[in-house]
């Protein structure tokens, strides 16, 4: 009885490894690699120096052996290319950039604004500092206003109030979309010059 307890306890430990196992091993293919000095498989290679200047076509163990003597890494950047391009510089500097561009790569959004036909003129200051904000923050900015009841009958000035809101912003702009209008909503988008 014990030992099979025993054989039991074992087989519940093995298949815990190897999911465990399973697990780590997704976790590591989501990174993208790069193939580096002996790896790369390719028999003929394009290569750039540390300094970016392009060294021409070689055969890969004689890029590895450039490498090596400026004790440096070949790293394939480039493995589709025909033929792959490939980098003499330092490994950890290079991962290090890769890993600086993924953080810069911020997604843009369009950030909405909202006015009032009748909106005063605090809370209008207030809404041209949030649209300063996030113009200088690299977004977009649309501008909207509703029109409700009576307010409808009044489009042109609606619109003049929209125009005179983008000239007020203390940032340079660009209008990409032009005031324009949909049902009783009129709205247009403005970026940073």
């Amino acid at each position: 009885m014990n030992t099979l307890i025993c054989m039991r306890v074992r087989e519940l430990l093995l298949n815990h490894k190897t999911i465990h196992r399973r697990f780590h091993a997704t976790q590591q293919t989501a990174q993208k690699r790069y193939r580096v000095n002996q790896w790369i498989n390719s028999p003929e290679i394009m290569v750039i120096d540390e300094d970016g200047s392009n060294l021409g076509r070689m055969r890969t163990a004689q890029a590895l052996s450039l490498a090596h003597e400026r004790e440096l890494d070949l790293i394939e950047v480039s493995p589709l290319a025909q033929p792959p391009v490939c980098r003499i510089m330092n490994l950890g500097k290079w991962q290090y950039l890769q890993s600086q561009k993924i953080k810069r790569q911020k997604t843009l959004e369009t950030k909405i604004i909202r006015l009032s036909f009748k909106i005063a003129e605090h809370d209008r200051q207030v809404r041209i500092a949030q649209a300063l904000k996030f113009l200088t923050k690299g977004h977009k900015v649309k501008i909207e206003m509703r029109l409700r009841g009576r307010e409808q009958a009044f489009v042109q000035q609606a619109k003049e109030n929209i125009h005179r809101f983008i000239t007020d912003i203390a940032v340079p702009t660009v209008t990409e979309q032009d005031v324009n209008r949909m049902g009783n909503t009129l709205s247009a988008q403005i970026v940073k010059k």
